[in-house]
C-alpha cells in the first residue's frame, strides 16, 4: 500500500480534482480488474479507449483516474485526475512502486531475440536450479518456479504487462524465489511493460521475420528489441547473427559475445558433446544459457556436467511415438524457425518427412509464402492448414502460404481444418516416417474470428496415433 502523493511526486503530471492523499492498493488499466483503493489508468489504445469506462472504473473503487489528454465527458470532482505524459510508462513505474519494487532485490535476466526466447529462458533456469539457486521463469508458456508451472491467472503474452509482472515478483520473492528469467518480446520492450524493472542480465538471441506489419517495418522492431540494450548492466549478443552484431554497435553496456566462431568470449566448443537435445540452434539455445551463468560469475566446470540434463520445454521438439511413426510438436511460427526445425528433422528421419503448419492471422503477411516455400524444399509432403486465423479468413492465409509452392505440387495439399490435418498426415505416415506439425506448439487455444476454442496439437497427435494403430485399415 503506498500513499497517492509518494506515488506521484517525481512523476511529471497534472493533478486535478478531489483530495490525493488517499492509499493506493494496485493499479490497472483493465476497468473490470479494479478493486477499492485501485488507480484507473484510461489509456487509449488501438481498440479500445479507456475512457469509456471511467464510470464502471469509479463504481467498482477507483480512487484516482490517470489519463493522457483532456477528458470531455465531467468526472467526480471528489476523484483526483492525473494527467501524464504517457499512460504505460506510468503504469511501469507505479506497478513497480506499489508493489515495493521486488525487482531491485532480484537477480533479472531478460532475453530477446525472434526465435528460442523460451527455450533459453527455460534452459537458464534449469541450470540455475541444479546449482542450487531457486529460479523463476516467466514467458510464453506461464510461471515456472524451480521447472514446476504454477496454476496463476496471466495473460497468455510472452512478456507480461507490468500491473501483472511486479506483483508477481513481489510473489516469488515472498516465495524465496532469487532469480527471475523473463522473455522480452519486441512489443513487451515498446510498449514499455520492462521500463521499471531492474535487469542484470539481457540477452540477444537473433533477429528474424516476426511482427514486423505490428512494429510498422522492421527498422522499427529491431529499434524495439534495442530498447533492452538501455535497460541492462551487461549484454549478451550472438556473434553468429550479423544483424545482432549490426545493432551491437551503438550498445552502451557492457557486452559479452557468444557463438561459434573464435572471436567470440563464449565459443560453442565448450558444449562438445554434452548435450542430449538435437538441432544446432539448440545448440545455440544452451549456449546463450551457459554463457549467462558464465557472466554471473560461475564456473564453467560447475555447470557444463548439467548440460547433458537440459530438457526443451513444452511444444518444443516435443515428441510422441507409436509403432515406428514419431510425431514433433513445435512452436515454430517464423521461416527461421522453421527452417531450422525442418533442417534437424531431415537429419533425424529415415523415412519421409511430413509437414503440417499454417500461418498466424493478422501477423506479418510476407513471412507466409516464405514458410511454404520452405516446408515444401524439406518436406516429402506438406498439409497446409489453419493456425489461429484471429479474424482473417483461414482461406485467404493459406492461399498466401501456397504462393511459396511456385506452382502446382502434388506433395502439397491444403486442408482447412487443422484438427483433420493433423489425423491425414498421422494417417498417411509409415514407420520411420516423422511428422512435424508447427506452428502452435505448447498453444491450447485456437483463435477464430468465431472466438477461442480449446485445441491442442499434442493431444490431436496422441489421438490420431491412438487411433491409427487400432485402426481397422492400419
Amino acid at each position: 500500500m503506498l500513499n497517492l502523493t509518494e506515488l506521484i511526486k517525481d512523476w511529471p503530471c497534472t493533478v486535478s480534482g478531489g483530495e490525493f492523499r488517499v492509499a493506493v492498493t494496485g493499479i490497472t488499466e483493465n476497468s473490470t480488474r479494479v478493486k477499492k483503493g485501485f488507480i484507473f489508468v484510461a489509456r487509449k489504445g488501438s481498440r479500445n479507449d479507456g475512457a469509456l469506462y471511467i464510470d464502471e472504473a469509479l463504481k467498482r473503487g477507483a480512487v484516482a483516474i490517470v489519463i493522457e489528454s483532456l477528458y470531455s465527458k465531467e468526472i467526480s470532482s471528489e476523484i483526483p485526475v492525473i494527467m501524464v505524459p504517457d499512460c504505460q510508462r506510468f503504469i511501469a513505474h507505479a506497478s513497480a512502486r506499489i508493489a515495493g519494487n521486488p525487482a531491485s532485490r532480484l537477480k533479472v535476466i531478460a532475453v530477446t531475440g525472434t526465435n528460442g526466447k523460451t527455450t533459453v529462458t527455460h534452459f537458464i533456469g534449469q541450470l540455475l536450479s541444479h546449482l542450487g539457486e531457486r529460479t523463476a521463469v516467466i514467458g510464453t508458456t506461464g510461471l515456472f518456479i524451480d521447472g514446476v508451472k504454477k496454476d496463476v491467472e496471466l495473460p497468455q503474452m510472452t512478456t507480461l504487462p507490468a500491473e501483472y509482472l511486479h506483483p508477481l515478483l513481489k510473489t516469488c520473492e515472498q516465495q524465496a524465489v532469487t532469480h527471475v528469467i523473463l522473455e522480452a518480446s519486441s512489443l513487451g520492450l515498446s510498449s514499455h511493460r520492462l521500463d521499471a524493472c531492474e535487469i542484470e542480465v539481457g540477452v540477444l538471441l537473433n533477429i528474424g521475420t516476426d511482427h514486423y506489419e505490428e512494429h510498422g517495418g522492421k527498422s522499427c522492431y529491431i529499434q524495439a528489441k534495442k530498447k533492452l540494450f538501455q535497460m541492462v548492466d551487461t549484454m549478451l549478443i550472438n556473434s553468429d547473427d550479423l544483424e545482432c552484431m549490426e545493432m551491437a554497435r551503438d550498445c552502451p553496456a557492457s557486452i559479452v559475445y557468444f557463438g561459434t566462431d573464435l572471436s567470440a568470449d563464449v565459443q560453442l566448443s565448450i558444449l562438445d558433446s554434452q548435450l542430449a537435445i538435437p538441432g544446432h540452434y539448440n545448440r545455440m539455445n544452451a549456449l546463450a544459457a551457459v554463457s549467462v551463468l558464465l557472466v554471473m560469475g560461475y564456473r564453467l566446470e560447475d555447470v557444463l556436467p548439467y548440460c547433458a540434463l537440459l530438457r526443451l520445454p513444452e511444444g518444443r521438439l516435443q515428441r510422441v511415438e507409436r509403432d515406428g511413426v514419431t510425431v514433433y510438436i513445435d512452436y515454430a511460427h517464423t521461416p527461421d524457425a522453421l527452417q531450422a526445425v525442418l533442417h534437424t528433422l531431415s537429419h533425424l528421419c529415415y523415412g519421409r518427412l511430413i509437414t503440417v503448419f499454417g500461418c498466424g492471422g493478422e501477423r506479418d503477411k510476407g513471412k507466409r509464402a516464405e514458410m511454404g516455400e520452405l516446408a515444401v524444399l524439406y518436406s516429402a509432403s506438406v498439409i497446409v492448414t489453419s493456425d489461429n486465423p484471429r479474424n482473417e479468413d483461414p482461406a485467404a492465409i493459406i492461399r498466401d502460404i501456397m504462393e511459396g509452392f511456385g506452382g502446382d505440387c502434388s506433395a502439397i495439399e491444403a486442408v482447412l481444418d487443422r484438427k483433420y490435418a493433423i489425423r491425414k498426415a498421422i494417417f498417411s505416415a509409415a514407420p520411420g516416417d516423422i511428422v512435424l506439425i508447427a506452428g502452435k506448439g505448447h498453444e491450447k487455444i485456437q483463435h477464430t474470428s468465431e472466438g477461442q476454442f480449446p485445441f491442442s496439437d499434442y493431444d490431436e497427435a496422441t489421438q490420431a496415433l491412438l487411433e491409427k494403430t487400432t485402426s481397422p485399415q492400419s
